[in-house]
Parts: structure tokens; sequence; C-alpha cells
């Protein structure tokens, strides 16, 4: 009910504005960046300059005049994991893959359905090297509402890898290798807004959104989880690993105008947008 009370205090002007961020989510590629291939299969984007510095570092790889072409196929996925790890550790010494985190995600290429543990990978890739590759990525992101359809809201630490210092939702992170996206979705409520598992085992799952766009480090191109969580009176979240500098209980109104404003990251705003487009698609008010 508190999602509907947010949903419902926003214009038709506000809806359209949402909408335009979703139909925005995935920018066109630019010319001049090159597609990567695993055998017949594309798996990442790079730019020239990505693409010459790979080339030097990873066996197997063929650059043609538009292309690149990884034999990854011809071997194991432990084999794989192994020579693109050693190829991003190498690009990270020469200070061309930045933000490292010891975190392995998992690459599946573009599945249709939900990424599981259970699913044959890839291969596994430190994390902040998915972006230099312009390979496919998952997260979880949870709008957080109060019962009087307020929605609280994050930002992000000045020290963060990736848009330090801008909102985002309640909670947010990437999947790492060997977890499922509901026990993702409660480890971050856990570690960022300090909810427990008495509270978030109320999760709602409304939807997911694809974003995709030239970043500083390469192409991002991500698959957002959304929940929803109603947030009690009287809970505030506290953070509990440092990627927070503060929490803000927004109305609509304030949502709106720091999306307007920019101040969400490009994913938070999207997510958003999801939920909020979600509920008005099932109450029939969705806009055409």
């Amino acid at each position: 009910m508190s999602a509907k009370l947010f949903s419902k205090s926003l214009s038709s002007t506000d809806l359209g504005g949402l909408k335009s961020l979703l139909e925005q989510a995935i920018g066109p590629v630019p010319r001049n960046l090159m597609r990567m291939f695993m055998g017949e299969v594309p798996i990442g984007l790079l730019s020239q300059a990505h693409s010459n510095a790979l080339s030097k570092v990873l066996h197997g790889l063929h650059v043609q005049r538009d292309c690149l072409t990884w034999d990854g196929q011809l071997m194991s996925a432990d084999k794989r994991s192994q020579a693109i790890g050693c190829a991003a550790a190498a690009l990270r010494v020469q200070g061309l893959i930045t933000g490292w985190r010891n975190e392995l995600y998992s690459f599946w290429g573009d599945i249709a359905g939900d990424p599981d543990p259970g699913l044959p990978e890839w291969f596994r890739l430190e994390r902040a090297a998915f972006r230099f590759f312009g390979l496919h990525s998952h997260a979880v992101h949870i709008n957080g509402f109060t019962p009087d359809g307020h929605m609280w809201c994050a930002r992000r630490s000045l020290t963060k890898a990736t848009d330090p210092g801008r909102l985002d939702n309640l909670a947010a992170g990437g999947l790492p290798v060997g977890e499922d996206l509901l026990s993702c979705a409660r480890r971050e409520l856990s570690e960022e807004a300090g909810i427990g598992v008495n509270l978030s085992c109320q999760l709602d799952r409304v939807g997911r959104v694809t974003t995709a766009r030239l970043e500083p480090q390469g192409w991002h191109h991500e698959t957002l989880w959304v929940y929803n969580l109603m947030v009690p009176n009287g809970v505030v979240p506290q953070n509990t690993d440092g990627e927070v500098s503060e929490f803000m209980c927004l109305s609509p109104s304030q949502v709106m105008d720091r999306i307007h404003g920019n101040d969400f990251s490009k994913d938070a705003a999207c997510v958003i947008a999801t939920a909020v487009l979600q509920d008005q698609y099932f109450s029939g008010t969705i806009m055409s």
C-alpha cells in the first residue's frame, strides 16, 4: 500500500518523466566501440584503447578490423576464468581497471531468466573489470517505502568507486558469485541499511530493468532486479558497511525533484521508475 500511495501522489507529468527514463535506460552503442566475441557469440564491448591493451594480455584474443574474437570457447569455464582473470589483473597493474573489489561476478551471457548460482557459468571475473570488458552484470535494488508513501533513500559514500555522493535506493548491490537474488537483497539490506531478516522477509519483487551506457570505466550493461519494502514507522535505516554517508526520507515530490536534478544515480532513478510504473500498470492507470 505504501508504494501505491507514493505512485498516486505523482502527476501525469511525473509519470511521463519516469516513462522517458525507462525508454532511455539502454543508450545507443557508440560507433567507436568494438564488439568482443567468444567464438561466434558476442559477449562484450570495448573501446579501441581498451581493445589494444587487452590484445597484449589475453591469450587467444584475435584483433580484427572491427571486432575482437577470443578462443575462450575452446576452454573449460575454470580455464576461461583463469585466463580472463589474469588479463584483468595485468590491466589493473597498468591502471586501466580501477576500483578493484576482490569480489567475483559470474558471467552467463545474456540470459532470459533469473541469474542463479546453479546455472553453468561461462566464467568468473572481478566485478571492477566488467565495465572494461562491457560485460552483462546483475544487481539487486530495494526501494524502501514508508506507510505514508514517502521513500527512504541512501546517499552513496564519497569513497564509492562508482557514483560517489549520489543518491541511491534504500539498498543496492551487485550479485556476487554463489548468491541468489533474494539472498543478495537481504544481505544488502542488512549491510547497507541495518535491516534484519524479520523485516527483509517481507521483500516484494516487482520487476527488473536493464541499463546500458558508456561510462568512464567502459560500457556499463547491467540488469537491475527491483524489490520494494515497506519500512514501518519508527524504523530508521542505519548503515553498517561504510558504503552510505546518510539516509533521507523523501516525499514523492522531493524524490521527483532529485531525479530531475540528476542527484540520483542513473540506475537508482530507473529502479524508482520501474517500481512506480509497474504499480501504475497493475492499477490500470499507466500512461500510453
